[in-house]
Formats: C-alpha cells, sequence, structure tokens
C-alpha cells in the first residue's frame, strides 16, 4: 500500500490531535515492497508479459523504446535499459523493475508508469507486483 503526502499529514494531524499511537509499520507502509507472490512456474510468456504490455510498452518497445529499455520482450527484458540491468534473476527484492513499479526507488522520475503519463496508466497493483517479485525469484524465465 502507498502512502499519499496528504495521508501521512492526516496521520499526523490525527496522531497529534487524538493522542493516537501510530506504530512504525503503519507509518513507514509506503517504504515496504508488495509481498512475493504464492504461484509457481510464473514465466514471461504466460504471466508477466500481458502486465508489461498494459502498464509498460506503450513507451517501452518499439524503434526508440525510452530509456532504450524493451519490455514487449524477454530478451529486452533481461538486457535492461541504457544504464543497465533492471534485475538480477533469484533477486526480485534489490531489482530496479520491482522498486520502479512500486514506486519505492529515491527519484520519482524511476517511478513506472510515471504518476503523471499522458496515457492514463495506472500504477501496477501490489498483486502485480508480487507477481512480477515471484517470476524474478524463479529465475526470470
Amino acid at each position: 500500500m502507498k502512502m499519499t503526502n496528504a495521508v501521512k499529514l492526516t496521520v499526523a494531524a490525527m496522531t497529534a490531535t487524538f493522542g493516537l499511537a501510530i506504530t512504525a509499520a503503519a507509518q513507514d507502509a509506503a517504504g515496504t515492497l508488495p509481498p512475493v507472490s504464492t504461484k509457481q512456474g510464473v514465466t514471461y510468456a504466460t504471466d508477466i508479459k500481458t502486465i508489461l504490455d498494459a502498464s509498460c510498452a506503450k513507451c517501452h518497445s518499439g524503434d526508440k523504446p525510452k530509456a532504450r529499455l524493451k519490455l514487449d520482450t524477454l530478451e529486452g527484458v533481461l538486457k535492461g535499459s541504457k544504464g543497465g540491468k533492471i534485475l538480477t534473476p533469484g533477486d526480485s527484492a534489490n531489482s530496479l523493475i520491482v522498486k520502479s513499479a512500486a514506486h519505492l526507488t529515491p527519484d520519482q522520475e524511476t517511478w513506472m508508469p510515471p504518476l503523471k503519463n499522458k496515457a492514463g496508466i495506472k500504477p501496477l497493483t501490489p498483486e502485480q507486483i508480487g507477481l512480477i517479485r515471484a517470476w524474478i525469484d524463479q529465475g526470470a524465465k
């Protein structure tokens, strides 16, 4: 779950006004990755391509993909971008594609899809991110 600044301010105001005790976990809800899906046998072709096609391929495919990152093929995803690899098979928690999709990178410019995008593409759901995590942890095949 992503906690916006408005929500954080509301929580802070309620805490000050009503003396509510807020746990560190609740305050840091925006700083955690969604859990890995329990689905086994996750593959790019059967599970991940549809997510990336719907949310990423508009900008990251074709002859001039943004950041030279092509997400419309398994080969493109594994190759990475002009900045390097975006995932390490077996390590979803430290993969840039996961952190960017979960909006957990320090630079909002790397959040994908961007919060304000012309196509109106919504952020990935925690379930979609969890499935991407399972795919990466299972070897990114």
